[in-house]
């Protein structure tokens, strides 16, 4: 299930285009991602996707590292532990973001990309609900995987 160049290269094009008109703020991974959500739930794709990507952009290394430092995911009931890992969470959070947006956008191998990258790079990613608990978007996008895999089939 490893990504192919070609895959992601067409997530980062695809994602990179509308992104100079927006603000992205102080570029923080926290205000990224933020940002991202903000135009999920606005419904305005393009935007959602290219804050994401950003995100990506700016802060995979770092989130690849913090992966790489864990064993198993930090437990979701340690918020301070959790907290700690930001660039992991807020990059593991923005793919799975990107993954949504691009399959609102109707460009499922794109999507399928970026939730395959979530899944291969960052499974250990978690991200806040408002409601009060951390969710895995690596959980999450292994569904979506499923589901852009079998659809691809018909």
């Amino acid at each position: 299930m490893k990504l192919t160049l070609a895959l992601i290269v067409a997530l980062f094009t695809t994602l990179s285009a509308p992104a100079q008109s927006l603000d992205f703020g102080d570029r923080t991974s926290a205000t990224l991602t933020s940002k991202a959500w903000g135009a999920m739930n606005a419904k305005n794709y393009p935007d959602a996707a290219a804050y994401a990507q950003e995100c990506v952009k700016m802060y995979e290394k770092q989130a690849v590292e913090m992966q790489k430092q864990l064993k198993e995911p930090v437990p979701n009931t340690d918020k301070e532990a959790v907290s700690k890992l930001w660039a992991l969470n807020d990059v593991g959070t923005c793919l799975f973001i990107a993954g949504q947006a691009l399959e609102k956008l109707e460009k499922k191998p794109e999507a399928l990309a970026a939730y395959k990258k979530l899944v291969e790079t960052l499974p250990f990613a978690q991200c806040w609900d408002p409601q009060g608990w951390f969710w895995k978007p690596a959980e999450g996008a292994k569904g979506r995987v499923k589901a852009l895999e079998f659809d691809s089939l018909k």
